[in-house]
C-alpha cells in the first residue's frame, strides 16, 4: 500500500505541471497556429515565437531526462523546431486532460475526506455536492468512504496515466538519432579546434617562456662567462667575484629553465596527486582558501594536469581582481572531475575583460568538457568546470 501511495503522488507531482502547462498552451494554441501560418508563407519561413517554443520544450526536456538538443535555428525546416511544434499541440490537448485527470482525482479525494468539517457552513439551498449532495450529518459521516474511493480510482489511475504521458512526451520530443550525430560531430568538431587552439597557445606560451625568459638568462651567463675570460687574462687574482656572478647567472637561469618546465607538466602532480598540487597552489594564494575533495579515484593524467592549471588560473583570478575575501576549492571524480572555485568578491567577472576565463574555456573545451561561470555584480562568483575522465 505504502509503494502504491508514493507512485500515486510521483504521479501527482508530474502531471499536476502538466495540467497548468497544458492549459496554457490550449489557451495560445490560436496565437500559435496563427504565427506558423505566417512563417510558411514568409521567405526563409522564420518562425517568430521559435525561441520561446525551444525554451519550453527543452524545460520539459529536462524535466522528464531527455537530452536537450543544441540547436538554434528558427526555420521550419529545423526537425527539431518541427518536433517541438508536434508536441507542443499534442500537450495543450492531451497533456491538459492527462494532467486534470492526475490533478482531480487526489483533489476530490481531499476534499471529500473534507467536507465532515465544513458542509455545515454552507447555506442550505446550495449544499456540497461530492459526488452527491451533503445536507445532513449523517450524509456527511460517508464522504471518509468516497474519499476511500476516490484514493483507490486515483491509484489505479494516476500512476499509469503519468507513465504513459511522460513516455509519449519522451517520444515526442527525443531527438533523432541521426540529429544528435550531426549534433555530436559539431561539437566534435568545435572540441578540435579548441583543443588545436590550445596546443598552438600553450607553444606560444613555452616559446615566449624560453625566448624571452631563459635564453636571455643564459645570454647573461655568456656574457659573464666572457667577461671571466677576459679578467683571467689580465688579472687571475681579481676574476673570482665575477666566477661568483656569471655562477649566480647559471643558478638563474637553471631555475628560469625549470619553471618552464613545470609549466609542461607540474611535477608535483607526480608526487602528490591533483589534491597535494591544488593544495600547494591555495598556500601560495594570497587570499584565504579552503579546499574540499569527494572521491578518491584518480584521474587521467592529462586531464589532472588540465585541472590543475584550471585551478591555478582561477586563483590567479582571484587575488588580481576579485576583491574577494574568502574563497574555496572542491573537486569532486567520478566519471567526470568536477572543479568548482568560489569566491566572495565583487562578481562581474567576464571572459571577454581578459581575466583568464577564455583561456580556462578553451583548455577545458580541449577536453569535451565544460565551462560554466556565475558572477552576478556585486558577486559571489561561482566557477564551474567538468572533465570527463575518459572511463
Amino acid at each position: 500500500m505504502r509503494t502504491r501511495l508514493v507512485r500515486t503522488w510521483r504521479g501527482v507531482r508530474h502531471l499536476a505541471p502538466t495540467a497548468a502547462t497544458g492549459f496554457a498552451s490550449l489557451l495560445l494554441l490560436p496565437v500559435l497556429l496563427l504565427t506558423v501560418a505566417v512563417a510558411l508563407v514568409a521567405p526563409g519561413r522564420r518562425l517568430a515565437v521559435a525561441p520561446a517554443l525551444r525554451a519550453f520544450a527543452d524545460r520539459e526536456r529536462v524535466r522528464i531526462d531527455v537530452p536537450v538538443p543544441v540547436a538554434d535555428d528558427t526555420s521550419l525546416r529545423d526537425p527539431v523546431l518541427r518536433r517541438d511544434l508536434r508536441w507542443y499541440a499534442v500537450h495543450a490537448v492531451l497533456g491538459t486532460f492527462a494532467g486534470l485527470v492526475g490533478f482531480i482525482l487526489p483533489a476530490a479525494a481531499l476534499n471529500a475526506l473534507l467536507v465532515p468539517a465544513y458542509w455545515w457552513l454552507v447555506p442550505a439551498d446550495d449544499p456540497v455536492t461530492s459526488p452527491y449532495p451533503v445536507t445532513s450529518w449523517a450524509l456527511a459521516a460517508t464522504m471518509p468512504l468516497v474519499a476511500v474511493g476516490y484514493t483507490a480510482l486515483a491509484m489505479l489511475v494516476v500512476p499509469p496515466l503519468a507513465r504513459w504521458y511522460r513516455s509519449l512526451t519522451g517520444r515526442l520530443l527525443a531527438v533523432p538519432a541521426d540529429v544528435r550525430l550531426a549534433e555530436r560531430v559539431a561539437e566534435l568538431t568545435a572540441s578540435r579546434a579548441a583543443a588545436l587552439e590550445a596546443h598552438g597557445a600553450e607553444l606560444r606560451r613555452i616559446e615566449r617562456d624560453l625566448h624571452d625568459g631563459t635564453q636571455n638568462k643564459l645570454v647573461a651567463v655568456a656574457m659573464h662567462l666572457g667577461i671571466v675570460e677576459r679578467a683571467l687574462r689580465r688579472d687571475p687574482a681579481g676574476a673570482l667575484p665575477m666566477v661568483l656572478r656569471a655562477q649566480d647567472a647559471t643558478s638563474d637561469a637553471l631555475a628560469g629553465l625549470r619553471d618552464v618546465v613545470r609549466s609542461i607538466y607540474p611535477p608535483v602532480l607526480a608526487e602528490r596527486g591533483l589534491d597535494g598540487a591544488v593544495a600547494g597552489l591555495i598556500a601560495r594564494c594570497p587570499v584565504p582558501c579552503a579546499l574540499t575533495t569527494i572521491g578518491p579515484r584518480r584521474a587521467p593524467a592529462a586531464v589532472e594536469s588540465a585541472a590543475y592549471f584550471v585551478v591555478a588560473e582561477a586563483l590567479t583570478n582571484i587575488a588580481k581582481h576579485s576583491g574577494a575575501t574568502q574563497a574555496s576549492v572542491v573537486l569532486t571524480r567520478a566519471d567526470t572531475l568536477t572543479i568548482e572555485v568560489h569566491d566572495n568578491g565583487h562578481g562581474g567577472a567576464d571572459e571577454n575583460l581578459g581575466t583568464g576565463l577564455s583561456g580556462i574555456a578553451r583548455r577545458v573545451a580541449a577536453f569535451d568538457g565544460s565551462t560554466t561561470v556565475t558572477s552576478p555584480p556585486g558577486g559571489p562568483t561561482l566557477l564551474r568546470v567538468e572533465l570527463p575522465c575518459g572511463t
